[in-house]
């Protein structure tokens, strides 16, 4: 079994904000569950509901769930219209966009100003900044990753998400361009996890599959996102009519869950404590 000093696991809710469900269920996970951060979507409905919860738990490490796709805009039309249909919202072509961003300098641009204006909304609500990662993992793009480290540095940014899981297919497909997220990463003086959980079964994340990942959790950085919530499916969003977000809630409650972390000695935290868990577990 791996060295239990040599394991910090950081359980986070994403899409925090999207919805008053998802919120009640982060406020629940984090004050009687093993829910340790979030990623909050400073552009979706229910953001100052769930500021006002977050500033009523400290211990909860809150981070910008970066949106670029499958939400709307925080800046209007008239200032990023290559980026946004005529209701705001974000384009669902994820790759055509890509494209864009990397061909079009008046794209960049734009893109530049979106994510400024999302950082921004971020520290108006007088959070503290845990880390940075992006709705549908777009922060693994390099222009969206340039831009982010650039623009974050002057909001304090210190960490991301490297969204690498052992064994998914993607991951394998995606090796070159998170090699480069790491360097890029580690040259810009950013801590990052080593692996995240949750991708292969997104809405899916379950009691049973929280301890299947728990009862193999190797040593370093591990972070298993979620999605939870008191309702479930369309109820959230539309994009997400499959998702199992109660059953996720139920995961996160779990007495079994939180006493396989307690018997592993796994420590529990954010992106915040890695400098620190990372320095302390040197030889």
């Amino acid at each position: 079994m791996p060295d239990p000093v040599r394991r910090l696991c950081i359980i986070t809710a994403d899409d925090f904000g999207l919805h008053t469900a998802v919120n009640e269920a982060v406020e629940s996970a984090h004050r009687s569950g093993v829910l340790s951060a979030a990623s909050l979507m400073v552009g979706a409905p229910a953001v100052q509901d769930a500021a006002r919860r977050a500033c009523a738990l400290p211990g909860l490490r809150v981070g910008l769930h970066l949106t670029l796709a499958d939400g709307r805009a925080l800046l209007p039309r008239g200032q990023i219209p290559d980026l946004v249909d005529a209701d705001n919202r974000f384009h669902d072509n994820m790759v055509a966009a890509g494209w864009r961003f990397f061909a079009r300098r008046a794209v960049r641009a734009q893109l530049a100003a979106e994510i400024r204006a999302q950082f921004a909304a971020f520290a108006a609500l007088g959070l503290k900044l845990d880390h940075l990662d992006a709705h549908k993992h777009f922060h693994l793009h390099p222009t969206v990753l340039s831009l982010a480290l650039a623009i974050g540095a002057e909001f304090g940014l210190r960490a991301v998400r490297v969204p690498a899981e052992p064994g998914l297919t993607a991951t394998r497909l995606l090796s070159p361009w998170l090699a480069l997220m790491r360097t890029r990463l580690r040259r810009a003086g950013m801590a990052c996890n080593d692996r995240i959980y949750g991708a292969g079964h997104s809405g899916a994340m379950d009691e049973a599959r929280l301890l299947k990942v728990l009862q193999r959790l190797p040593p370093g950085v591990s972070e298993i996102y979620l999605h939870p919530a008191t309702l479930s499916g369309s109820a959230i969003s539309a994009s997400m009519s499959a998702y199992r977000h109660r059953d996720e809630l139920q995961g996160l409650l779990s007495p079994a869950v939180r006493a396989a972390l307690e018997a592993a000695s796994i420590r529990l935290g954010g992106y915040g404590d890695i400098s620190a868990f990372r320095a302390s577990a040197a030889p």
